[in-house]
């Protein structure tokens, strides 16, 4: 029997409301045999672009609707939700099938609101042109662009209108896919040529050495691939690569990664050190550290070793042990939108706040595992100053025995800018 795919859709929304991150259940549909992929690519698009885009969608249901959003039962709304970004966003689907498939959902859920779901929907299809934006900028750019008021408003602050706009677009946009080659077991071109027979169109990145940038997919999703199975690539995005490179961990090197889950840049780090020396991987739960083991077992790792560790404490084993330490602290994920559209909904300032406290003690820690003379590097994959360049302005002006590495500037993306997640990384050496 074939899977009603709105209805798919709409409970998906549901547990988004219910605090499900989109990515998540997205990962869990494209494993599900009873959903062909036409439809599952179908499910993926409206899900991410109703996440991406409700605070503009909310606008124009408001204009429309006789009843006060917050009065509409949220299951109702949601199905509001879908069909008008079916009717604004996408032109292959006719209107009055988009308008029909709401009504049956909407009867389903509660027959007496299904008049309500006919009218609202067949006058926005009549009058969606009249929707005008507040002439405001801060709010113009907060419902066009569907960012909380008071992000635009922070963000205008710090980087200007032009700028801002320009990354509220980029935030919207579909992140590109990348792979990082295994060069442990093939090198970049091979690995090219056999993902080109398998039907995938890719190209080599010009950012990191081991990237390549998957333009279309083949008939099988990734994980399908025996090349995947085998280890001979994983997904990775540019940014994240980077940081790996800033490190540069040498193969007799003594590594420790402290926010290490779901390890790709631990497995990256293996990786440059040619799977010599040791690699610390380290996070909070068992559950975590079983994502890293899975991950260095298909990538064919012997160098790196598991741990469960808190990085918000200190371990004293751990001190001055390393050569390298690289802490990816826990951050607002401000930088990685795209692929996270959830994210803008879920943060607020006090949050960011919050998480400065936290990575400034994370930061105190990971400063004393650095054998002296050693390296570390700090990063997130946020853009904001407070979490990223200020913080370790902070940390040096109160932990002189550290500075910039000579040379290195600090790494700040920005997905307008660079095309990669947003993302900072920041190398100190331990005098």
């Amino acid at each position: 029997m074939k899977v009603n795919s709105r209805k798919v859709i709409l409970e998906l929304l549901n547990e988004v409301d219910n605090g499900s991150y989109s990515n998540k259940l997205i990962q869990d549909i494209l494993t599900r045999e009873d959903i062909d992929a036409r439809d599952k690519g179908f499910i993926s698009k409206i899900l991410y672009g109703v996440v991406e885009q409700r605070i503009y969608l909310d606008y124009v249901i408001r204009k429309f609707s006789s009843v006060r959003l917050k009065k509409i039962d949220p299951s109702i709304l949601n199905v509001l939700r879908l069909s008008a970004y079916q009717i604004i966003f996408l032109d292959k689907i006719p209107n009055s099938a988009v308008v029909d498939e709401a009504v049956k959902l909407s009867k389903k859920i509660n027959k007496r609101h299904s008049g309500f779901v006919n009218g609202l929907l067949r006058n926005m299809i009549r009058k969606i042109d009249t929707v005008t934006l507040p002439d405001n900028d801060i709010e113009r750019l907060s419902i066009k662009y569907s960012h909380p008021l008071w992000l635009v408003e922070r963000w205008t602050g710090l980087f200007g209108l032009s700028f801002t706009e320009d990354l509220l677009r980029a935030n919207n946009e579909t992140p590109k896919l990348v792979l990082r080659c295994n060069t442990l077991l093939i090198n970049r071109e091979d690995l090219i040529t056999k993902l080109q027979l398998e039907g995938l169109d890719v190209e080599i990145s010009d950012i990191v050495e081991e990237g390549i940038i998957v333009h279309k997919l083949g008939e099988k999703n990734l994980d399908q691939l025996e090349l995947f199975k085998s280890g001979h690539f994983t997904v990775q995005d540019e940014s994240s690569m980077m940081i790996g490179h800033l490190l540069d961990p040498q193969v007799s090197d003594k590594v420790l990664d402290l926010c290490a889950a779901p390890g790709g840049k631990s497995t990256h780090l293996a990786q440059l050190m040619q799977n010599k020396g040791q690699v610390y991987a380290c996070d909070i739960s068992e559950s975590k550290i079983k994502l890293i083991k899975e991950n260095v077992k298909r990538l064919g790792l012997n160098n790196v070793r598991m741990m469960i560790n808190d990085a918000a404490l200190l371990n004293n084993e751990f001190i001055e042990a390393f050569d390298k330490v690289l802490l990816d602290a826990p951050c607002s994920g401000l930088g990685i939108i795209r692929r996270k559209p959830d994210i803008k909904y879920r943060k607020s300032e006090e949050d960011i706040l919050a998480l400065q406290d936290i990575q400034m003690g994370m930061l105190l820690h990971a400063a004393k595992y650095v054998k002296k003379g050693g390296v570390l590097v700090y990063s997130t994959c946020t853009i904001e100053p407070g979490e990223n360049g200020e913080l370790i302005d902070r940390f040096l002006a109160e932990n002189q025995e550290y500075e910039r590495v000579d040379g290195t500037n600090d790494l700040q993306l920005y997905p307008n800018v660079d095309e990669t997640d947003g993302f900072f990384g920041c190398k100190l050496r331990r005098k």
